[in-house]
């Protein structure tokens, strides 16, 4: 017999010489791409064919490597297939990029879910509705002569400003090594990590916290990571989506789509990582690839939650640290946020075509 090769979509077939001159190429042609097409499932969240864009306004509350996700699926213009124009700022600050998505002066807000919750249980019209990242990347740097936690005894460690989330981690680091009596914690100033980092570089003070890719600035400069808080397996939000009241009420459908944009961006980041670090790059103007590869591992790879799905028990946990450090807390854990386009995703199938088998790796 001899057999024949047809090819749709970059699939093929083969089939027999005779019944290709019985039924006819073109609709062996149709008949093979929707058999083939069937068992991959289809994107329930595509624009339809003519479907006018959507715009939607969506920012960042930082410059940080922990936002890689974002920053390729805006570069990669992954959003677009799902039918979303989106436009992309950066808000310096969670407290004021809290206030734009309060005053809908953008639809979206990607931010560490820590950093953002206090503003929330406070009573802002928003909930998180997505979490690709979920752990705690921070590490501790000490001066060089300091090699262990226990060597801070009498000295500081740097944070920019009371109530945050470096302030936080701060003082859980000094209590995990019984070290309150003997620690301070400093406040700096700044909003960022930067002014602690340079704090310590002036001996202000001997210990700071960090995220990729700064601790390897950190290690070149000569400073010893005492502490990595990544060991801890802890289920703290770190990069987060939080969608304002508005657009979940009048535009779901948009806030859908987005998530599901979110979740391939994942896929594609882990399979396209120089891609991936480009975007970075480009984002923190930052050349080192060394510094670029453990940002990667961190964010790509370390802390990666490909279900996109916030753990409750995370919320309920900084809505208590909130309490704590004075916020005026209005809501209840489960008001700050909404599994149901996370959930979708999973329902419909789209992250089991998307990732198979490796949907539980991580």
């Amino acid at each position: 017999m001899t057999l024949m090769q047809i090819r749709s979509s970059g699939r093929s077939i083969w089939i027999s010489a005779r019944t290709r001159k019985t039924v006819g190429h073109a609709v062996l042609v149709m008949a093979l791409g929707l058999a083939l097409a069937a068992p991959a499932g289809a994107n329930p969240y595509l624009a339809k064919p003519g479907e006018v864009a959507q715009k939607i306004r969506v920012a960042t509350c930082a410059i940080s490597g922990g936002f890689m996700h974002l920053y390729t699926a805006v570069e990669q213009t992954l959003f677009k297939k799902y039918g979303l124009q989106v436009e992309f700022i950066s808000i310096s600050g969670s407290g004021t990029s809290l206030a734009a998505l309060s005053a809908n002066e953008i639809d979206l807000l990607y931010c560490a879910g820590e950093a953002t919750i206090p503003g929330l249980a406070s009573g802002i019209e928003a909930k998180l509705v997505a979490a690709p990242l979920i752990g705690l990347p921070w590490v501790v740097l000490a001066r060089q002569d300091i090699k262990r936690p226990e060597d801070l005894k009498g000295l500081s460690i740097g944070i920019n400003s009371p109530g945050r989330l470096i302030d936080r981690l701060a003082k859980d680091f000094v209590k995990r090594f019984n070290l309150a009596d003997d620690v301070r914690i400093r406040p700096v100033g700044g909003q960022g990590q930067l002014e602690p980092y340079n704090a310590l570089k002036a001996d202000i003070v001997q210990a700071a916290l960090v995220t990729p890719p700064l601790e390897v600035r950190g290690k070149r400069d000569g400073f010893n990571m005492i502490f990595d808080f990544r060991t801890l397996n802890a289920s703290s939000i770190y990069s987060a989506l939080q969608a304002s009241a508005k657009i979940m009420r009048e535009r779901p459908g948009a806030v859908q789509r987005f998530v599901a944009g979110m979740a391939e961006a994942v896929h594609f980041v882990e399979n396209n990582p120089d891609m991936a670090k480009q975007s970075v790059s480009k984002i923190l103007r930052l050349d080192d690839e060394v510094a670029l590869q453990s940002a990667y591992q961190a964010y790509a790879r370390s802390i990666v939650n490909r279900s996109l799905l916030i753990p409750g028990n995370a919320v309920a946990e900084g809505l208590e640290n909130a309490r704590t450090i004075g916020v005026n807390v209005k809501k209840k854990p489960e008001e700050l946020f909404d599994n149901a386009f996370a959930l979708d995703l999973e329902k419909s199938g789209f992250l089991k075509e998307l990732w198979g088998p490796a949907l539980k790796a991580r």
